[in-house]
């Protein structure tokens, strides 16, 4: 979504993680997605940091701007996501590749983060303010994998505030837009265009 917003072309090339291309291991030893690669050879790892290189480059809407909160505070939640909530979302949505995991304690766990999120959405309609940012772009698909694996148990959840949140970022036309299913790319393919 931040490139997308931000303007910027890149060739794009979908990867099924259960069939990595060599390509992208020689870039990425750790075989994890997004990497961004540069001409330069330079190499971006981590979602967080390719939104931020794109939106520091251009940001038309002002992802990076919020009216609630300091700029620590959405770094802070952004982590809490990243860190806690991914960690017992994975192990509440796949608890087969986690052995001994107890999927319930670990969606209990994840709902404490939904929580917050409910807190934070009481006054606004975006986790800073009133207009989308990167906080709700960073934060929004890990929510989004949480609801959608057991859809009609988080519809009936106490987090009225973050369903409406949710549905807003998905029906987003940023989000709609970047969602495009491609076929998975192989050394040699004909150039795709992102952006």
């Amino acid at each position: 979504m931040a490139l997308a917003i931000s303007g910027c072309r890149c060739q794009l090339r979908e990867v099924v993680l259960k069939d990595k291309p060599p390509s992208m291991l020689e870039f990425s030893p750790k075989g994890t997605v997004p990497v961004l690669v540069f001409a330069d050879g330079t190499v971006l790892e981590e979602s967080l940091e390719i939104m931020q290189w794109a939106l520091k480059r251009n940001d038309p809407q002002g992802w990076l701007m919020h009216q609630h909160g300091t700029t620590e505070q959405v770094a802070a939640l952004i982590e809490t996501s990243d860190r806690d909530f991914k960690h017992h979302l994975d192990r509440f949505k796949y608890a087969t590749r986690y052995q001994g995991a107890d999927p319930e304690h670990h969606r209990g766990q994840a709902e404490l983060f939904i929580g917050q999120l409910e807190s934070l959405l009481e006054d606004r309609s975006h986790l800073f303010g009133h207009e989308l940012s990167l906080a709700d772009v960073a934060i929004g698909p890990f929510v989004r994998q949480f609801a959608n694996a057991d859809r009609s148990q988080f519809l009936a959840s106490a987090y009225p505030r973050v369903i409406d949140w949710l549905h807003r970022f998905v029906t987003n036309s940023v989000f709609t837009g970047v969602m495009t299913k491609y076929p998975q790319w192989h050394d040699g393919d004909p150039i795709t265009t992102f952006g």
